[in-house]
Parts: structure tokens; C-alpha cells; sequence
């Protein structure tokens, strides 16, 4: 059997695109198990099919401010995505039922990327949002230098508060279309 970890960022545009995905990946695979990890605030929103065996879930504490109220604190709910959900992720990681060959984690965070490369497992990027938001993301330092930016992204904010561009070398990661 193998063991497919799927992170995805905890938002509605992100989960759900992730479990579309995982159900694809699943209807063509019946000796790969998909284990998709959220808090458990999460686990509730969702109805999981109890009747997809290949489709599973993990859940980690609700490290998170209240996917109800997130939108009063935006940058303190970034920044908790992007300092408290690895510690309970790498906990789940560590109690799997089969040995994990891939992680798929959503862009949006940078995290999933470090575990996978200090255990050596693969892992794969998966974008749910515009081709043209990640060319952003990506590029951004570009759009500082060129001046095309209002504004200021010299402090740093987005590698040290929120992490809202995606700060790897994308050379280093699989894509899924």
C-alpha cells in the first residue's frame, strides 16, 4: 500500500479544490490511500463519504483562530497557518498507518515543503488558485525591484509575518495540473 499525506491550506477555496483532487487521484488507484489532514474544526465542516476506503482523514488540534471569526485577524490567522500546524502535522506524519511516498501540499504554505525535504519524501505543489496568482507569488520580487508594487515589501513582511509568496525555488517541486 502506499501513503499519499495531502495538506491543504485551511480555507474553502483550498480544501475543497484538494479533495476534488484526491477523489480524481483515488478513482484511479485503489492501492493508494490519501489521508487529508485539517483540524478538527475542519473535519467538522466537511462530510466525509464514509464508503471511499482509499480517502481518508487526520486531524490535528485547532491551532487555529476559528475558521468563523478568521477575518478579524487576518495576518494573526497567516501567521498561525504558517507557525503552528507543522508541530501536530509532523506528529500525524509520524503515526501513519503505512509508509508515506508523497505529500501533496497546497502553495499557499511553506511548511509542508520543509517537512517533506528533512524526511526525504517527494513532495508536490498543488495550486487551486489562477495560474496568473502564482506567477505573482512567484515573481514578486520582480514587481518590487521594477517598482510595480504599492507597497512596501522590503520589511520582509511576507517571509516573517504570513508568508504570502511562495519563497521556494519551484524547480524543487512536482506540479499537478
Amino acid at each position: 500500500m502506499n501513503q499519499v499525506m495531502v495538506v491543504p491550506f485551511p480555507g474553502r477555496g483550498h480544501i475543497n479544490p484538494m479533495l476534488n483532487l484526491c477523489n480524481r487521484l483515488s478513482s484511479r488507484s485503489c492501492t493508494t490511500i490519501f489521508t487529508v489532514v485539517v483540524t478538527e474544526e475542519w473535519l467538522g465542516f466537511l462530510n466525509p463519504d464514509p464508503e471511499q476506503d482509499n480517502i481518508r482523514f487526520a486531524t490535528i488540534p485547532n491551532v487555529l483562530p476559528s475558521e468563523l471569526n478568521r477575518g478579524s485577524d487576518v495576518v494573526g490567522f497567516l501567521t498561525a497557518v504558517n507557525t503552528k500546524m507543522e508541530g501536530p502535522f509532523v506528529e500525524v506524519l509520524d503515526q501513519t498507518e503505512f509508509p508515506v511516498t508523497l505529500i501533496i501540499a497546497d502553495g499557499a504554505m511553506g511548511w509542508p515543503f520543509d517537512v517533506a525535504n528533512r524526511r526525504n519524501i517527494p513532495v508536490a505543489m498543488y495550486w487551486p488558485m489562477s495560474a496568473s496568482t502564482l506567477s505573482v507569488s512567484h515573481h514578486v520580487d520582480l514587481l518590487e525591484s521594477h517598482h510595480h508594487l504599492f507597497v512596501d515589501v522590503s520589511g520582509n513582511f511576507f517571509n516573517s509575518e504570513a508568508e504570502l509568496c511562495v519563497s521556494y525555488e519551484l524547480s524543487k517541486f512536482y506540479f499537478i495540473y
